[in-house]
């Protein structure tokens, strides 16, 4: 009588497969990133319109009497007018290092130029808040000046400085803007094709607006110039509402 055992068979287990929660988790995390990112940068392009426009109201008394610097002033009213310009210059800085690294996929070159003009943008604005500050600087140490003409005098020549870079600042280079950032996304076609448009369109009447003001041609607070930055005014605050609302499309 045979005593052999018969051989105990051990099973393998199979092996596990492949956990797709993780993959799942970074599909789920990216685009829910990259829409908080997108409703960053629309907050930040409307923060640029609730800063800028009532600057341009409290900074009236410095811009359009040519005696500031001789009378009482309003001091604190352009100091808080200066301090919404820097905000704004900071918040246009903001707009391009947010959507840099959603849209340098559809164009790096394109993207990085955006942020560079950005950069000049603020640096052009820093420059007038500076002339204004100095502007307010002037009428507190120079009052009883021996020569009152030589105050008005300097004091309408650091004002013609935050003029001009109002032109080149938020008028030539917002042109500018529109020109890169508009081409990117109207390629890219993560917002609808409608608004870049109206950056596209909107770009070359304010180039053309802003060279005629340079020669002397153009007021810069002529009809004409008014007509010039309304589709460059349509186009930002559009992209800015669509991407606090909507944020981007899916990259294709």
């Amino acid at each position: 009588m045979s005593t052999t055992r018969p051989a105990t068979v051990t099973a393998t287990p199979a092996p596990a497969a492949p956990s797709s929660a993780t993959p799942a988790a970074s599909a789920v995390g990216r685009p829910s990133g990259e829409r908080r990112a997108a409703r960053l940068a629309g907050a930040l392009y409307l923060l640029t319109f609730l800063a800028s426009i009532p600057a341009v109201a409290l900074l009236g008394p410095v811009l359009g009497d040519p005696g500031y610097v001789l009378g009482p002033g309003a001091d604190a009213q352009v100091v808080a007018g200066t301090l919404l310009d820097v905000v704004n210059a900071l918040a246009c800085v903001g707009t391009a290092v947010v959507l840099f690294p959603l849209l340098r996929r559809h164009g790096e070159s394109l993207a990085l130029g955006f942020v560079a003009s950005r950069l000049v943008e603020a640096a052009v604005i820093l420059v007038g808040v500076v002339s204004l500050l100095a502007v307010v600087t002037l009428r507190q140490q120079g009052a009883g000046a021996a020569d009152p003409g030589a105050l008005v005098a300097v004091g309408s020549a650091l004002v013609a400085v935050r003029d001009w870079t109002f032109l080149l600042g938020p008028g030539v280079m917002a042109a500018v803007n529109a020109l890169l950032l508009g081409t990117l996304v109207y390629r890219s076609r993560r917002v609808p094709r409608i608004i870049p448009l109206l950056g596209l369109v909107g770009a070359p009447l304010l180039l053309a607006s802003g060279v005629a003001t340079l020669f002397g041609v153009n007021d810069q607070l002529s009809a004409w110039s008014a007509v010039a930055v309304a589709p460059i005014f349509c186009w930002e605050l559009s992209l800015g509402l669509w991407l606090l609302v909507k944020g981007l499309r899916p990259a294709a």
